[in-house]
């Protein structure tokens, strides 16, 4: 009976799912989208439409008055009206493009500057190879011993004469750091030891570890005393500060706020995080202080008030107490970014790292600081594009920056009334610079898979 019940069975039919239709022809590749995106009701057509119209118009009066009827070969800008009184007047931007790249700086020395950028670049340029070991030492190397290189080369002077000692032996050390990080470097791309292991016996790993470290100092030395030597019978003219200017200064006091601004906003997070009475208060008042005001005051104060608190005989350059002025700026707003970061990571981060006996400061840099920055990543980067273009305020206490220099085309006795090129100029410049470091944020988020 139990046979014949299940023989009696209906069989169960197996489930084939209907397969989907392909799109229809006129939804396929662009022309799909667009009628997709902007075509897909009545109002939507109108409206793409009339966007459609005064964009025609808009680039049509743009590039009639940037390209086709502007002027790139002229004198002055008199003759500049008279060939095309209704387009752009470039010439006057291609004559003092040297200015608005290099400020003031001597035009037989400008090379240097050249070399200074390229220097840095090629600095940073091994951290692109997977090969290379101690990515992160060779990126602080950079940030604590490139810039004895750069204000060798922009300030110039005599090794022992306008050079300090320490300038100079710092510059020497920078250098020789340099030479031994392409060395290993392309030792490595060859399938070669580096220079401190070439020396290195078959020994116990206690050992060859300060085998390493004592060979990697002494042929540190040996290059830093053979490039001291040769930069001794190098002379570079002496450039005072005053005479930077125009882009090269705007990348230099960017720059250097940037790189300063990360530290400077964990150490003054931590502090305001800090369980100290003292450290909290004094990190507090810092940040609150500093965020109260405006740049321009910051920059007013550094300049202004400074120095009368300064003793008689103790006299700082404009450059260096603006530099220390967009840095606490940077560093105080940056701050709050990265606690916000730091309030976002769970309890159990906290409890995970004293469980496996890890200490304050391991806990920082190995558990929650890296957590913390990767979650912070879209405001670090709005900070950035907003300090880059706050450099901009140094016009006003003198400092000759790229939007000065573009105030002096005007004034110059030739290209009087020039005003709207060169801030054309410089905005698309800032447009470009913003926009590549957005790109590079959100390459950074995709490449390190910030989900949370």
């Amino acid at each position: 009976m139990d046979d014949l019940n299940v023989n009696n069975e209906p069989a169960l039919k197996q489930f084939v799912p209907t397969p989907s239709r392909p799109p229809r022809k006129s939804e396929r590749g662009i022309i799909g989208a667009i009628r997709h995106r902007c075509f897909n009701s009545i109002g939507n057509s109108l409206l793409t439409l009339c966007v459609a119209v005064v964009l025609f118009y808009l680039l049509k009066y743009i590039l009639d008055w940037a390209v086709f009827n502007a002027v790139f070969i002229a004198d002055n800008r008199r003759e500049c009206m008279d060939i095309s009184p209704d387009g752009a007047c470039w010439a006057g931007v291609i004559s003092w493009f040297n200015g608005l790249i290099y400020g003031r700086f001597p035009l037989e020395e400008q090379w240097r500057v050249n070399s200074g950028v390229l220097l840095g670049l090629a600095w940073l340029l091994p951290l692109m190879s997977k090969r290379v070991a101690l990515r992160n030492f060779i990126l602080l190397s950079w940030i604590g011993l490139y810039p004895f290189v750069g204000a060798y080369l922009f300030l110039g002077g005599r090794f022992g004469a306008e050079l300090g000692l320490v300038h100079g032996t710092m510059t020497c050390f920078a250098l020789a750091f340099l030479t031994i990080i392409y060395t290993n470097w392309i030792l490595s791309g060859l399938g070669k030891k580096g220079l401190n292991e070439l020396f290195v016996p078959l020994v116990s790993r206690w050992v060859q570890r300060r085998i390493h470290l004592l060979s990697f100092l002494a042929i540190w030395l040996l290059v830093a005393l053979f490039i001291a030597f040769g930069l001794s019978y190098v002379a570079l003219e002496p450039i005072a500060i005053e005479r930077w200017g125009g882009l090269f200064l705007t990348f230099i006091i960017a720059g250097f706020a940037i790189t300063m601004a990360i530290p400077v906003g964990v150490v003054l997070a931590l502090g305001r995080r800090s369980k100290l009475p003292v450290i909290h208060w004094i990190s507090m008042i810092i940040i609150e202080l500093v965020r109260s005001v405006p740049l321009i005051t910051v920059l007013f104060m550094a300049v202004t008030l400074l120095p009368i608190f300064l003793p008689a005989d103790m006299e700082f350059n404009k450059l260096t107490q603006v530099l220390v002025a967009v840095c606490l700026f940077a560093g105080a707003y940056m701050a709050e970014n990265i606690r916000g970061g730091l309030q976002a990571i769970p309890k159990g981060q906290y409890e995970a790292a004293a469980t496996l006996g890890l200490g304050y400061l391991h806990t920082m840099v190995l558990v929650i600081l890296p957590q913390a920055l990767k979650m912070m990543i879209p405001n670090i980067m709005t900070s950035f594009i907003s300090l880059l273009k706050d450099t901009t305020l140094v016009s006003i206490i003198g400092l000759f920056d790229i939007m000065l220099m573009a105030r002096n085309i005007a004034n110059d006795k030739d290209w009087v009334g020039l005003h709207t090129e060169p801030l054309v100029m410089i905005s698309v410049l800032f447009f470009v610079l913003c926009y590549s470091m957005s790109q590079y944020s959100l390459n950074l988020e995709k490449r390190l898979k910030v989900d949370h």
